[in-house]
């Protein structure tokens, strides 16, 4: 979150982690101000690239009934290489940089346990600083993207 967030901004994003779709207005009354203090925090908000407004679907719904976290070790001097190249891959949903034993975490959604592996041996091991890899395959979703915690 940027510094220059206040009270007010949080409890915008809030309302929108709630219901992505609220109005100015629906927003305004709830938060007690105008709907023009809404509608210009909202846009700075978006004008900085503080937030992005976004759907979220569930992946079951669309076909996806695999989904796993992928543990990357990657040789020191391509981290910054693989993890650009796993981030262009439209199966990849979530690819962070991180400490640990890991030096890169992806997170994927795709059809099937055979489509999981084609994925992890035709693409991700083929990325050029990709030592090793182990994948943690989800069992059961208990939360995804809900609620404020902003």
């Amino acid at each position: 979150m940027e510094v220059g967030t206040d009270k007010l901004d949080r409890s915008i994003i809030s309302s929108l982690r709630i219901d992505g779709r609220a109005s100015h207005a629906q927003m305004a009354r709830k938060l007690a101000v105008s709907e023009g203090t809404v509608r210009r925090r909202l846009n700075k908000l978006l004008k900085d690239q503080s937030i992005r407004v976004m759907a979220f679907a569930k992946p079951e719904s669309l076909g996806f009934h695999t989904s796993a976290f992928i543990g990357l070790q990657v040789d020191p001097i391509r981290v910054e290489y693989v993890a650009a190249e796993l981030a262009n891959m439209e199966e990849t949903e979530h690819v962070s940089v991180t400490t640990g034993s890991y030096d890169i975490f992806i997170w994927v959604n795709l059809p099937s346990a055979g489509a999981l592996a084609e994925f992890i041996h035709n693409k991700v091991g083929t990325v050029n600083g990709v030592r090793d890899t182990e994948t943690f395959v989800s069992l059961q979703t208990k939360k995804r993207f809900s609620g404020p915690h902003v």
